[in-house]
């Protein structure tokens, strides 16, 4: 008689573990989907959204190489472009390496106070 009691606990068992197993499933998938909107997915747009940029660099842009501020000459391929950084001074530089397009008019502070660091101003134009 013991024997019976236990064989049916145990089928007892079995079936409420399916339901705590769906569950888990389940948690594991929000924070998958989570996982996936918060960080994923934004990161993914960002890094699109730089790729078009380096895409469409061409002569004359402006443009911020590792700090150094220059003007595209020549574009050398795919990957390769010739940045003059003064005058009668170019380099050559990878296309990967362009940290963003300089816009001298993000720089200018537009507020009245005049507090604003230029580091926050360089920070709201590498940002964009």
């Amino acid at each position: 008689m013991f024997i019976s009691e236990a064989f049916a606990q145990t089928v007892a068992d079995a079936s409420a573990g399916t339901g705590d197993m769906v569950r888990l499933v389940f948690q594991l998938g929000l924070i998958m989907l989570i996982f996936y909107i918060l960080i994923i997915r934004p990161q993914k747009k960002k890094y699109d959204d730089q790729q078009k940029m380096l895409r469409g660099i061409s002569r004359g842009d402006k443009i911020i190489v590792g700090g150094i501020i220059g003007t595209v000459t020549k574009t050398v391929g795919d990957n390769e472009l010739i940045v003059e950084i003064a005058d009668n001074t170019k380099i050559k530089v990878l296309r990967s390496y362009v940290i963003g397009m300089y816009e001298e008019e993000a720089l200018r502070d537009n507020s009245s106070d005049g507090k604003k660091g230029s580091s926050e101003k360089l920070k709201n134009v590498l940002n964009k």
